[in-house]
């Protein structure tokens, strides 16, 4: 149960033509302690409670245990959460062995898109598309749990 990724600021929106599958999410913490975060997540018509772990110092590794539930639960836990609740619009693109997602904020942080890519191990090299611009992996302001406490509109760019 350790997820490995990999993250990026997109610069076009090429990406939206290379998609297979979008979807719609909803997302707030319960808690954002660096040690434990603890989400709720609603994605079109799942619904999911994970925990995550600190990450590694490359911000690259970490624990990561995900249940899904069911949504009238994730509706009334998201009543719970922490300041803001991100909304985003996730796409999903296929480049060579890898699955591209990348989120398109809404809300507060609207006007920031950032790709994820997950990987196997650390070293794996990726393949990366002219789209995708400057890695952030590592950078806290980019963690979700950050954006729902320090938005992008907030930020002094």
């Amino acid at each position: 149960m350790v997820e490995i990724e990999r993250k990026y600021l997109v610069n076009s929106k090429e990406y939206r033509s290379l998609a297979f599958l979008k979807s719609h999410i909803v997302q707030g913490f319960l808690n954002s302690h660096p040690d434990r975060v603890v989400r709720i997540r609603i994605a079109d018509d799942k619904a999911f409670l994970t925990v995550k772990g600190r990450s590694n110092t490359a911000g690259t590794t970490r624990f990561e245990w995900e249940k899904k539930i069911p949504i009238h639960e994730a509706k009334q836990l998201l009543e719970l959460c922490e300041k803001e609740i991100l909304e985003k619009i996730r796409y999903y693109i296929k480049i060579g062995a890898h699955i591209i997602e990348v989120d398109e904020f809404l809300g507060s942080n609207k006007g920031l898109v950032i790709a994820e890519i997950e990987i196997e191990k650390e070293e794996d090299k990726i393949e990366v598309p002219s789209w995708v611009g400057l890695e952030v992996t590592g950078d806290i302001k980019y963690y979700n749990s950050q954006l729902s406490k320090y938005p992008f509109k907030e930020w002094k760019v």
